[in-house]
């Protein structure tokens, strides 16, 4: 059982905040990250920005935006990976795969274990295409989540949770990142459908914002996945220090709902 695995069978539902490196800047996206992880959240996920993301919403794609523009780089990630874990808590990265490629799967793979992280989720890499990171995971002993949405067909569930360590990333929506006004009704039947193939925890991502709707996806997924909430919070913000405040205050109501469990 990997940390993360732990992290979900510790007694109640996990709490997954997201933020890219790097946004507003490198040292606050890592002082924000650490106001999270000590208000209540279980599993971070850290984003690497990249210039050309698919499938993240405004609200993230501008945050992404601006950290490319001041220069965040891999290393910058990895610090950050590094000081989030220092916390006990279990870090992954959130990439897109090309940067990876890039970069050489198996130095990433060995960079990313070097710093204490705990796996990567890869929302554009099938487990098809992921041979050289199926290998240097096992080589690691990195998790490895990939995503299913309600479109995904069962076999193919099968499939993919096959190859998944760590959990299952249960997309509750077709499209983009982002707020919703409320949960998806696809959310629970993908959860379901996802427990008929695999023991792994399932975490529902794309849409929670509050409290209220953290509580509705506990009562039946494994984990709670914030990300445009969390990025809001900093964007939103007149300075750095408030914008830490706002996102330490979203983690606790998003910790009370997830939490009650």
């Amino acid at each position: 059982m990997t940390n993360v695995d732990k992290a979900f069978r510790s007694g109640s539902k996990a709490l997954v905040g997201y933020l890219p490196a790097g946004f507003p800047t490198a040292q606050t996206a890592i002082d924000a990250a650490i106001a999270m992880t000590g208000a209540g959240v279980d599993v971070f996920e850290i984003g690497l920005p990249y210039s050309d993301p698919l499938m993240d919403g405004p609200v993230i794609a501008e945050a992404v935006h601006r950290a490319l523009t001041g220069g965040t780089r891999i290393k910058d990630v990895l610090d950050m990976v590094e000081a989030v874990a220092s916390t006990g808590t279990p870090t992954l990265v959130m990439t897109y795969w090309n940067p990876v490629d890039h970069y050489g799967v198996a130095n990433f793979a060995r960079d990313l274990a070097k710093a204490g992280g705990a796996g990567l989720i890869t929302p554009d890499l099938t487990p098809e295409e992921a041979g050289p990171w199926l290998a240097a995971s096992d080589d690691y002993d990195l998790d490895r989540v990939f995503l299913v949405a309600p479109s995904t067909t069962d076999q193919r569930i099968g499939y993919i949770t096959g190859h998944c360590r760590g959990f299952v990333y249960a997309a509750s929506l077709m499209g983009i990142t982002g707020t919703r006004a409320a949960v998806s009704s696809d959310a629970g039947g993908l959860v379901a459908r996802v427990k008929e193939h695999t023991a792994l925890p399932a975490a529902v991502g794309l849409g929670v914002s509050t409290g209220e709707q953290a509580r509705e996806v506990a009562a039946f997924a494994d984990g709670v996945i914030v990300g445009s909430a969390f990025v809001r919070c900093l964007l939103d913000a007149p300075d750095p220090a408030q914008g830490i405040e706002a996102v330490r205050a979203l983690t606790a109501e998003l910790s009370s709902g997830t939490h009650t469990q």
